[in-house]
């Protein structure tokens, strides 16, 4: 089965990678990322038919860090704020946007819990800006690939079942995930 978001005629995929963000209302756009420990938030405006996804690799940058935009946007600090205002900027309201967050896995046994930090570090970024969180799919043991149509708010995150033997995530079996509308 194809994946419901793939198959609309002229679709215009773009890739989120780490440190990136984008917002469009644009039909046929869908945005993808893989995610490990990474966090990738979503906003959804339906009042505007307007949506964003952002890709971080980590809360805050360690105490003293300068403030090289360069590595500024591995940040959640900063990928955050520059979601949050693309979305405000193109009309979006704080009290209309809906958000979901996805990643935050704790890939590596034995090491930090570096995506439980990531998770709650937007938790907290979206309470302390008052913009609801309706939906989240973070932690575990794995790695998931993430699409979302942001004109429509429809996602879908598959869950990376198998890991091929050099680390890198292999691709989930078609059938795997579900679409979540905001």
């Amino acid at each position: 089965m194809l994946s419901a978001l793939a198959t609309e005629p002229r679709t215009r995929r773009h890739t989120i990678m780490q440190g990136e963000s984008e917002v469009s209302s644009d039909q046929r756009m869908v945005l993808s990322t893989v995610l490990g420990s990474c966090i990738a938030c979503c906003l959804f405006d339906p009042t505007l038919a307007l949506g964003g996804m952002n890709h971080f690799l980590l809360p805050t940058p360690p105490e003293g860090r300068g403030e090289d935009r360069g590595e500024a946007e591995r940040y959640g600090i900063y990928a955050m704020e520059v979601l949050v205002n693309a979305m405000l900027t193109r009309g979006a309201s704080r009290a209309t946007m809906r958000a979901h967050l996805y990643g935050g896995a704790n890939l590596h046994e034995g090491m930090r819990a570096i995506g439980s930090k990531n998770a709650q570090f937007a938790r907290d970024f979206l309470a302390a800006d008052r913009i609801q969180l309706v939906r989240e799919d973070t932690g575990g043991v794995l790695a998931r690939r993430l699409e979302l149509q942001p004109a429509s708010g429809r996602v879908r995150c598959r869950h990376v079942a198998e890991h091929v033997p050099d680390g890198r995530p292999a691709a989930p079996p078609p059938s795997s995930g579900h679409v979540e509308l905001f």
